[in-house]
């Protein structure tokens, strides 16, 4: 799923912990899709009551997504949307690419409790389906499975830009053709150990957002520049060099404070589905 591939290492694969990254800023978006034609749907799609929890797992695997070796293993098979014991907001995770502490007012049973369901759904067309009209699917079946009904509210938080410092900065162009993020042998950075850093064919967003995840704060590119890149980053918040320090030594970048604007999944209401 994106990557449960950040914008792209995370959202399409899930890890046990539900490590989600997405930027939907629009505000006010309703859950229901808003065209004159009808909403994109799966051919054929089972909710059932999940008999975990064994941490949630999955993702959608549509013709445009791009998995790593080790994601691959764990890949849903082509055209399908497959989730294994995800709570309710694992689910809203994936289909709309939010992270779990930006889902707010949502009831303990959707954010937090033991209730966790498993969704396996096909495309009618396996073969043509891409990822994100996978996920488009995916936000019907919660229109229409779990009667979700959601708004967005962008706020102005404390953070920091991405910006380019005061020399050039220190990036090498994209040599191949995959975005992948690796953490080395850790699959996803722990709060307080050093942090080693792998990225390829990385857009300077899609830095900003993982950032934002594993940073100080909520981060915006403010860097005017357009590549994808390659490049290695490791820092230590405990012994050093920091993040900021970090950036600025190896890759010439710098994060400066600022208010930055987020946008929050506001729940509004949800039911919980009748197994099929």
């Amino acid at each position: 799923m994106k990557r449960l591939s950040f914008v792209r290492p995370f959202a399409h694969v899930l890890s046990a912990a539900g490590f989600v990254l997405a930027f939907l800023c629009a505000p006010h978006l309703r859950a229901q899709p808003q065209t004159a034609s009808a909403p994109p749907a799966f051919e054929v799609a089972s909710v059932r009551v999940a008999v975990g929890p064994n941490g949630v797992r999955g993702g959608c695997h549509g013709i445009d997504s791009h998995y790593s070796p080790r994601e691959s293993t764990a890949a849903p098979p082509l055209g399908r949307c497959v989730i294994t014991d995800g709570r309710l907001s694992h689910l809203i995770g994936v289909a709309y690419g939010v992270p779990m502490n930006r889902i707010k007012d949502a009831p303990d049973w959707v954010i937090a409790g033991s209730e966790r369901f498993t969704v396996q759904a096909k495309a009618e067309d396996p073969a043509t389906a891409t990822e994100q009209q996978l996920l488009g699917m995916l936000q019907t079946l919660l229109f229409d499975r779990f009667k979700l009904r959601f708004h967005r509210e962008n706020k102005d938080l404390p953070g920091f830009a991405l910006v380019v410092g005061k020399k050039r900065p220190k990036l090498t162009e994209a040599q191949g053709d995959e975005v992948t993020t690796s953490f080395g042998a850790a699959f996803k950075p722990l709060p307080g150990q050093p942090v080693s850093l792998t990225a390829r064919k990385y857009s300077m967003p899609l830095l900003a957002g993982l950032l934002s995840q594993i940073g100080p704060g909520p981060i915006v590119d403010q860097t005017n520049l357009a590549g994808d890149y390659d490049f290695n980053l490791a820092w230590d918040e405990s012994t050093g060099p920091s993040l900021v320090t970090a950036l600025q030594e190896q890759l010439g970048l710098r994060l400066e404070p600022q208010k930055v604007p987020v946008s929050f999944f506001m729940f509004e209401s949800a039911q919980r589905p009748a197994e099929n």
